[in-house]
Order: C-alpha cells, then structure tokens, then sequence
C-alpha cells in the first residue's frame, strides 16, 4: 500500500527521475559549469489502483488536488514530500470489481524560504531619535515660499511660520 495524501493506493509501479538543464551555448575555458546548469525538479510516476468503496470519491479528491495545485506527500517505495500532480489518468474494466486502474505524475516543488520577516505594527507612533545638526540659515529671496523651503530643507511649514512673520503665500 502507498499512500498520496490522505488517499490509499496500491502501486504495481513506481518510477522516478531526475534531471538538469545544461546550456547550449559554448561555456569559457576556466568558468565552473556549475554557473550553467540548472537543476530541475525530480518527477515520479505512478501506475496501480484505487480500491475500496470510495474509490470514485477517491478520484475527484485527487483530481481535485491537480486542479487546486494542492502539495501533498507521497508515501510508497519512493518517499517524496512537497508534490504536486501534473497528470492523472483511470479507466475501469471488468478485472477489477470495486475500483479503478490509475496512472499519477508528480513534481516535486521546491519550497524557497523568505529573507523577509514580518514586522508586527502597534500603530503607536514612535520618536525619532535625530542630533540636531547645526543651524542652517537661508537667504531669502523674492519669490521664495514656505513650501519650498520644507522641500528644500524638511523642516516643517508649521515651525517656519512660528520662527518668520511673513505671510503664508510669499515670503518677500
């Protein structure tokens, strides 16, 4: 008995392969050729039958599972975990009274981890914890605007006011 998933299966057989992808293109004397190929992910195929009462329900599980893209885990001679399956196939005759003859093929996925971590907001607003640098002080010129100085210097539109007695549309 194998099992995929949650499902039971008698396998008669069970193949297995693995593989790379290699470039076509002519590779430099001296450059590792590990830079040039690709590994791909292992595949296995599975030919046997699904038995039992639920042998029908079985099926739409598992062709459901294809549809979705559903990881699953493989159990029989071969152990793999984290596949997905490309093809499934039955057909019923009369050699088998409650059940199905299948044919599965799976791919492994590789799974990546993330370099990103998730960061948890408390929604309070923290201080900011700058040196003040020295003053900065700018000549005024015709023209010149409070906006424009807060884009130039980032010091906000509010403290320009209090620190000046012009008015708000120009400074001169």
């Amino acid at each position: 008995m194998a099992r995929l998933g949650n499902i039971s299966l008698v396998i008669e057989k069970e193949d297995d392969s693995a593989s790379v992808e290699a470039t076509s293109y002519p590779v430099e004397q001296g450059i590792p050729m590990t830079d040039h190929v690709e590994q791909k992910p292992d595949e296995f195929s599975l030919s046997g039958f699904l038995i039992g009462n639920s042998y029908k329900t079985d099926y739409e599980y598992l062709k459901k599972c294809m549809n979705n893209g559903t990881i699953l885990s493989y159990v029989g001679r071969n152990i793999a975990k984290n596949v997905i399956i490309l093809d499934l196939s039955g057909s019923v005759d009369s050699s088998i009274a409650n059940g199905k003859d299948i044919s599965i093929k799976l791919r492994q996925i590789r799974i990546a981890s993330t370099p990103w971590v998730k960061v948890k907001n408390s929604g309070k607003k923290k201080p900011v914890t700058t040196k003040p640098s020295g003053a900065v002080y700018h000549l005024v010129k015709k023209g010149d605007t409070y906006w424009m100085c807060w884009k130039k210097y980032g010091t906000s539109i509010a403290q320009l006011r209090k620190w000046n007695k012009y008015p708000d549309r120009r400074i001169l």
